[in-house]
């Protein structure tokens, strides 16, 4: 089989494609023919060994995938040669084929079209990062304002549709015509600009000088400090990730003026740590997905070969909504 290979840390474009033996299920694992894989921010910093694991070399990066379960290892009861999964795992994705931890398997509904199962490769860690964020790490309110760094990119359309679900107002700030075009698109009842250098001012004359509830913070860096002063009394600033690149110093003294917090959002965690719940919410996700109540939105597809490239545009913030890697598509 075709895999994309790490074997030292780099940018993308030190990696490699290469044929690999097909991997054997061990015990409580699955292999998945791979259908589509994500493309996610941790991807590119895992190969750049800047991720809180180092995987040894040499290792396929991607670590979100759909496809078809092609063999069963030992020990697994719940699925069978065949199925159509979504699948997490740690690394390993950029490949054709690969084995998971059947734990980290969900079970896709009978006849699922490709189409569907495209979406089902890049929608787990998105909408579950953002469901977990604000419904367990910010416990959201109906009638609360949320503002939404990088609204136009994965994470940070599908907190806006889930804010939407959740009742909220919903902000979206972000750095292109077509990411804010996006964000409405999904459901924002507002979008901005914030690399002008005014989204204090914006969001004071949005909120009549209150200020907002919740700001989800997938970007980090110069805008989370402007961000965490647009929040208002009692309001909790998610700290999501650091698609800027720089991990922000913030004075802390501002969430004591305004009784607000600082919310650590680490979904791959709260995975491992409370498996029940986060059960209970990829049900609801999968719910609303069939109901038609979200739509992710894949803006790109590249076939294996090109899957550096795909990296590099993620880094450089390029996308609009979700990135995928296709490996039966022709290069």
């Amino acid at each position: 089989m075709k895999a994309i290979v790490c074997e030292a840390w780099g940018p993308p474009s030190s990696l490699r494609l290469v044929e690999l033996p097909s991997p054997q299920p061990g015990p409580g694992q699955v292999v998945v023919r791979t259908r589509a894989a994500a493309v996610n921010y941790p991807d590119a910093l895992i190969v750049a060994g800047k991720y809180q694991f180092q995987p040894p070399f040499p290792f396929s990066p991607g670590g979100e995938l759909s496809g078809e379960v092609i063999a069963v290892g030992s020990d697994v009861e719940r699925i069978a040669v065949g199925d159509k999964v979504a699948a997490i795992a740690p690394f390993g994705a950029y490949a054709e084929e690969v084995a998971v931890d059947a734990r980290n398997v969900i079970p896709l509904p009978a006849g699922i079209d490709d189409a569907a199962l495209e979406i089902a490769g890049s929608f787990v860690l998105t909408y579950g990062t953002s469901l977990h964020a604000l419904k367990d790490r910010a416990a959201v309110r109906e009638g609360e304002t949320l503002l939404v760094l990088g609204a136009g990119g994965g994470v940070g359309l599908a907190a806006v549709e889930i804010g939407k679900l959740l009742g909220m107002r919903v902000i979206a700030a972000a750095s292109s015509e077509a990411k804010r075009q996006a964000a409405l698109d999904h459901g924002a009842d507002d979008a901005i600009d914030y690399t002008e250098g005014q989204l204090r001012d914006r969001i004071k004359a949005l909120t009549g000088g209150r200020g907002v509830d919740v700001v989800y913070d997938p970007v980090g860096g110069e805008t989370t400090e402007t961000a965490l002063r647009c929040v208002g009394w009692g309001g909790r600033h998610l700290v999501v990730g650091f698609a800027a690149g720089d991990i922000p110093r913030v004075p802390i003294n501002l969430l004591l003026l305004k009784g607000s917090a600082l919310v650590g959002v680490f979904w791959g965690e709260f995975v491992k740590r409370e498996p029940a719940n986060n059960v209970a919410n990829m049900k609801q996700l999968f719910d609303w997905l069939a109901a038609g109540r979200i739509r992710p939105l894949i803006s790109r597809r590249y076939p294996l070969a090109r899957a550096p490239e795909a990296l590099d545009a993620m880094l450089a913030r390029e996308a609009v909504g979700k990135l995928v890697v296709i490996p039966g598509a022709d290069d």
